[in-house]
Formats: C-alpha cells, structure tokens, sequence
C-alpha cells in the first residue's frame, strides 16, 4: 500500500535536511554557517484499520477529527 491517507488524500512531502556548526550571535558567538544541505522526505503518519472489512490506511489528524466515524454512519 502507499503512503497515502484514504481519508484526506495526505501524502509525503520533500523538503531539506540543513546542517549548521558555530554559536548564535546573540549568544555571543559569530554566527550559524551552514555546512551541508540534503534533500529529505517527510512521510505522514499513517495507521492501518479495517473499514468495512478492508484493509485502509488513515493519518492520525484523520483519526482524531473522528472523520472515520462520519464515514462509517453515512
């Protein structure tokens, strides 16, 4: 199965993983520098139950706004 929610359509976003060496110059220091850039996924967080017998998958902000259950009574 995907990494997708079948409630709200949630899927992975990309975005950048930045490393950063030194002291904040208001802690006194020189300054933050950068020191790599990589790209990275951020995945959602997703939990598998049953809805009418079939396996589905929902993220956990779907879960908790008890969106399941407005499905579950139509």
């Amino acid at each position: 199965m995907s990494k997708l929610c079948q409630i709200c359509g949630k899927s992975p976003t990309t975005g950048y993983s930045i490393s950063k060496r030194g002291k904040p110059k208001y802690l006194k220091g020189n300054g933050v520098k950068i020191t790599g850039i990589s790209k990275r996924r951020f995945l959602p967080n997703l939990q598998s139950f049953k809805l009418n017998n079939k396996k589905t998958k929902a993220c956990t902000k779907c879960i908790k706004e008890s969106k399941i259950q407005l499905i579950l009574a139509t």
